[in-house]
């Protein structure tokens, strides 16, 4: 069933797209639909993929050593890539790593998002559909991301398209990847705990600060409450069929 990822990764261009054309035409919602994002991605993290990495690996200081290994890796391509740029305009132009080369980076990152669904749904297709879940959520931040990257270095409406474009279908590539690389069960979970500690990352720092820290909002609190909620019930009920 791995070759599903594929037609399904489809969900996350959409996703980034949405999240682009919002960043060019609309503001209002953006942090409410980030709230989310941020509470589903920490969620799949910590009732999925932390939980199918013990299973598969079968030891838990590996495992959580891994999981701090993604965490930490994203922090670094963070901070050298910039691939979520939370600068000063003023400051960021002073980047000599901003503009394309951000911008490249970005569409790497939603590359080996879809590298993850196609793995995941290696291992079997529920957690296939809950790292699908994850990332279709967090590229609707992605595609926001894009836009307002390459806006804030200056670039045009057309060439943040442009961008948009590629970080978009980058994913499809990377499912296709995924579906087509064969490896074990315990390799897997190992993939599976560093894709926990880059989505714990994501989520976290990036996407719950970016939501809850600028005119906090109960609205915000809950929408995140509920993401939570949603991937633990899934989780839940999963684990009882």
């Amino acid at each position: 069933m791995t070759w599903i990822a594929i037609p399904l990764a489809g969900l996350t261009v959409v996703s980034t797209l949405a999240g682009g054309a919002i960043a060019l035409r609309l503001h209002r919602e953006l942090q409410t639909a980030i709230a989310l994002s941020g509470g589903i991605v920490v969620a799949v993290a910590l009732f999925d993929l932390v939980p199918e990495s013990l299973e598969a690996v079968g030891d838990e200081h590996r495992v959580m050593t891994v999981v701090c290994l993604g965490f930490v890796l994203f922090f670094v391509a963070e901070r050298y890539l910039v691939l979520h740029h939370r600068d000063e305009p003023e400051q960021a132009q002073s980047h000599s790593q901003v503009g394309a080369l951000g911008a490249t980076a970005l569409a790497f990152h939603t590359f080996t998002d879809g590298l993850g669904i196609g793995l995941a749904f290696g291992l079997d297709t529920g957690t296939g559909m809950l790292v699908l879940l994850a990332v279709v959520s967090h590229d609707f931040a992605d595609g926001v991301n894009a836009v307002t990257f390459i806006l804030r270095q200056g670039g045009s409406r057309r060439v943040a398209l442009r961008w948009l474009t590629l970080v978009a279908v980058a994913p499809l590539f990377g499912a296709a990847t995924g579906a087509a690389i064969d490896v074990s069960e315990e390799s897997l979970g190992y993939l599976l705990a560093l894709y926990a500690g880059v989505f714990l990352y994501i989520g976290a720092v990036d996407l719950l600060p970016e939501a809850h820290n600028h005119n906090p909002s109960r609205v915000r609190v809950l929408v995140t409450l509920a993401g939570f909620g949603a991937i633990f019930a899934i989780t839940a009920l999963a684990g009882q069929l």
